[in-house]
C-alpha cells in the first residue's frame, strides 16, 4: 500500500503563522514525520511525502506525484486560521474532503475526525467539503485534516508542543489502520533452544539431587 503525506505549505509559504510567529509548516511537517514512523511499522506499507524541506513544492507537483506513484490515499496535514491574523476564539478540529470523490474519501475522513476530537478533546468542527487542489486533482481518496487554530491562544500552544504532535500523528494514523486494515508484520517465532549449566560435579549423585531440586521448581534439567 502507497501513502502519501503532505504537510501543507512549505517554510517559505508567506503569512499562514501564529500571531507571535510561528509557522503552519514547522506543526505539518512534524506530524507527518511523526505519522511515518508509526505507519512505517506496519506489513507491506510504503510512505512517501509530497513537501521537502529544501523548497516550496508547489500543489501540482504534489498531486502529480501522488498520481505517477499511483498512492491509494493522500492525507494533507494542515492547521487552521481565522481572522486577520489576531488572536481569537476560533477553535476546533476540522477534515475536507471534496464534494465529487468516492464515498472512501469521506469515509477515511469521518474516522480522522472521530479519532482526532476524541483524542485531542478538542471542538468537533464536522467533516466538510472544500475545493482544494490537493482533493480534487488526486485520483485517490484524499483526506485534508485542519488540526486547531494557529489564531486561538490555547491550541496554538497545543501546536507548538510535540506531545501534541505526536497526538495528531497517533489520530491519524489510527484512522489509516482503522480504514485500511492494515496489520503489523507476525513476530518470527524465536525456536533456539538455550540451557544454562547449573551445577559440574564429581559424583553423580550429586547432579542427580540437583536435578531433583530444579524439578520441583519446575524447571526441566538433564544430566549430561
Amino acid at each position: 500500500m502507497k501513502i502519501m503525506l503532505d504537510a501543507g505549505h512549505g517554510y517559505q509559504t508567506p503569512g499562514k503563522r501564529t500571531p507571535d510567529g510561528m509557522r503552519e509548516y514547522e506543526f505539518n511537517r512534524a506530524v507527518a514525520s511523526e505519522a511515518k514512523s508509526l505507519l512505517d511499522k506496519y506489513a507491506e506499507v510504503t510512505v512517501y511525502f509530497a513537501h521537502s524541506d529544501r523548497e516550496d513544492i508547489p500543489l501540482r507537483r504534489r498531486t502529480d506525484q501522488a498520481n505517477a506513484l499511483k498512492a491509494d490515499v493522500y492525507i494533507s496535514i494542515h492547521a487552521n486560521a481565522f481572522g486577520n491574523g489576531s488572536w481569537n476564539d476560533a477553535g476546533g478540529i476540522e477534515t475536507f474532503v471534496y464534494a465529487t470523490k468516492p464515498q472512501e474519501s469521506l469515509s477515511l475522513a469521518k474516522r480522522i475526525q472521530t479519532n482526532m476530537t476524541d483524542l485531542t478533546g478538542l471542538i468537533d468542527r464536522g467533516v466538510k467539503t472544500g475545493d482544494f487542489h490537493v482533493l480534487r486533482e488526486t485520483k485517490c481518496p484524499a483526506v485534508l485534516v485542519e488540526c486547531g487554530f494557529m489564531t486561538n491562544h490555547l491550541e496554538a500552544s497545543l501546536l507548538r508542543s510535540e506531545d501534541y504532535r505526536k497526538l495528531c500523528a497517533k489520530a491519524i494514523v489510527k484512522s489509516i489502520v482503522q480504514h485500511f486494515r492494515l496489520e503489523l508484520p507476525e513476530t518470527p517465532r524465536n525456536t533456539a533452544i538455550y540451557r544454562v549449566q547449573t551445577g559440574a560435579f564429581k559424583t553423580k549423585s550429586n547432579a542427580e539431587e540437583l536435578v531433583k531440586r530444579l524439578k520441583a521448581a519446575g524447571f526441566e534439567g538433564t544430566i549430561i
